[in-house]
């Protein structure tokens, strides 16, 4: 047999698999910070501080400071909670919940004005709460074991 005619073993697909897998984690895991990075500093760091287009905001939705450091509160316990690794997919869960809230808030109350932002983040919320599915039967076991 010639060099061009060797066939193509099994391992070589099964070789690059765990390259491909591992990738994937790494790319997962790189979403995951960068989405806590923006709910801990971008979203919810604002809020806590009392930056004044947050507070107008909550003033205008007539929900006031309670409520402005309540979803500041939210999104930083989310933003924690991306980062551990038995509650990666809950807070993936819970943070697409509350951004379909602020999609109602933002086409109710804002017109509409910054809409998408909640909708683009759902993306990968979805992607991260469907691929880490196993941690939220760890934590499902872990309540049970405890209780």
């Amino acid at each position: 047999m010639s060099e061009t005619t060797v066939p193509v073993t099994a391992a070589a697909p099964a070789a690059s698999a765990p390259v491909r897998g591992r990738r994937a984690r790494i790319a997962l895991r790189t979403v995951q910070v960068l989405l806590a990075l923006f709910y801990g500093v971008a979203s919810a760091l604002p809020k806590l501080i009392g930056n004044q287009y947050a507070v107008d905001a909550f003033d205008k939705l007539g929900w006031g400071s309670a409520g402005m450091y309540t979803i500041g509160a939210l999104e930083l316990a989310g933003a924690v909670a991306l980062l551990v690794p038995v509650l990666q997919s809950v807070a993936a869960v819970a943070l697409s919940a509350l951004m379909v809230g602020a999609f109602f808030v933002q086409m109710i109350v804002f017109g509409g004005e910054n809409a998408a932002t909640p909708l683009i983040l759902i993306v990968p919320l979805a992607v991260i709460a469907w691929a880490r599915r196993g941690s939220a039967r760890d934590l499902l076991d872990l309540v049970r074991r405890r209780g």
